[in-house]
């Protein structure tokens, strides 16, 4: 048996050479394999030169298969998957001589990220094709958008690196998705200062609402605002040297950069700016600064800007109103503290245990205790959520003055 078995394994290594050029040098093959029987052996090289020559989406469908699933006989007789068959469709649609915007149609196509990323892939392999800026931002925002994020981040790195050329939407697409992901939080600003450098795609008014956003998330501690307040400083003085007029929204974030790190008066003077670039300030703007200058210590001029506001009909924030509200409190202004609670409630916005407490405590530190609880009785009537667990943690927090 030994003799018959040489001769025809020389005869299956000797069809195999010539029927897959690319497989390694038989002679380099261990000798088990040459002791293989036949039908195997051919089985197994014709699955590896199937495997070298089907596109990326094939690839990894066959290679998940189970060698028990498979026909010995005839392994590529199996049936294709539907993702397969939907590859293999899209490839025949793309004619000869395709251009970016037959393949950037093709791919917005495709609601399969993965098929998506498949065709981007074979397209880009083929010869006198390269892909430019919008199949490159399509590609990533379908792949942000079917939370292939690694993915996602491997086209950046590639953009980044000029695989293609670039335009204003793709970098603004790339610092959008770059700000939302904590680790490439510095990576968003290298694309700014590309962008900074580039003749053709400066930075627009997006792009500093999407770098100043950014920023202000990281204010959330008052020694680690103070890092970031340069970064601010910075930017503001770029916008306004790439003459880029900001609006509302942008001078908002500016104004609450400065506020947070009790940079009040930097803070009212970009509010008196907001005139020159045709913004009116709003709730949000008049909330920043009044928070601000009563967290500085100057509570009369932050209860002027909260007055200034209700002219206007603009609406304070939960937030405002209990800070404004605890500071007066605190100043014992308890006149203006309870017309500000009482505005509040109007409002159908309930302060928060600590605001109450504030306020009916204060009062009973000067020695009117009784006037907190005829307050607290009313605040009960005006505010409907006022539960039976904190009008008792309240009441037994009052304390009255020795007859």
């Amino acid at each position: 048996m030994m003799i018959m078995a040489v001769p025809l394994n020389r005869f299956f290594i000797s069809t195999l050479r010539n029927t897959h050029l690319h497989s390694p040098p038989f002679h380099l093959l261990p000798f088990c394999l040459l002791n293989l029987k036949p039908s195997l052996f051919l089985t197994d090289a014709l699955c590896h030169s199937r495997s070298m020559s089907t596109s990326p989406t094939q690839n990894a469908q066959f290679q998940s298969q189970s060698p028990q699933n498979s026909n010995p006989e005839n392994p590529s007789s199996r049936t294709r998957t539907p993702l397969e068959k939907q590859f293999e469709t899209w490839v025949q649609k793309l004619k000869p001589g395709f251009t970016p915007f037959e393949v950037d149609e093709a791919l917005q196509m495709q609601s399969d990220p993965d098929l998506a990323l498949d065709i981007f892939r074979w397209t880009a392999q083929q010869r006198q094709y390269k892909h430019n800026h919008l199949t490159y931002l399509t590609m990533i925002k379908i792949l942000i958008n079917g939370k292939r994020y690694r993915q996602a981040e491997t086209l950046v790195e590639e953009v980044i690196a000029g695989a293609c050329d670039v335009s204003v939407p793709l970098y603004n697409s790339i610092i959008r998705f770059c700000c939302g992901r904590k680790f490439l939080f510095n990576r968003a600003f290298d694309v700014y200062k590309k962008m900074l450098k580039s003749e053709d795609c400066k930075p627009t008014l997006e792009t500093y609402s999407l770098v100043f956003n950014s920023l202000l998330r990281r204010f959330n501690k008052l020694n680690v605002s103070y890092v970031y307040l340069h970064a601010v400083r910075s930017l503001t003085k770029q916008m306004k040297a790439s003459g880029v007029i900001p609006d509302t929204f942008v001078l908002n974030m500016i104004i609450k950069a400065y506020a947070k790190c009790l940079d009040v008066d930097e803070a009212i003077r970009v509010f008196r700016g907001m005139g020159l670039y045709g913004c009116e300030p709003n709730a949000y703007t008049y909330g920043y600064i009044a928070k601000g200058l009563c967290e500085k210590g100057r509570v009369g001029q932050g209860l002027q800007f909260y007055k200034e506001m209700k002219s206007k009909c603009l609406v304070p924030s939960s937030s405002t109103y209990m800070i404004i509200i605890c500071s007066l409190a605190l100043e014992r202004r308890f006149e203006d503290a309870i017309e500000v609670i009482f505005d509040m409630l109007s409002n159908s916005m309930s302060p928060d245990l600590l605001t109450y407490k504030t306020l009916l405590e204060g009062l009973c530190r000067e020695e009117k205790g009784n006037e907190a609880l005829r307050l607290l009785d009313e605040l009960r009537k005006r505010d409907v959520s006022m539960g039976e667990k904190t009008y008792k943690a309240l009441l037994n927090g009052l304390h009255f003055p020795r007859e």
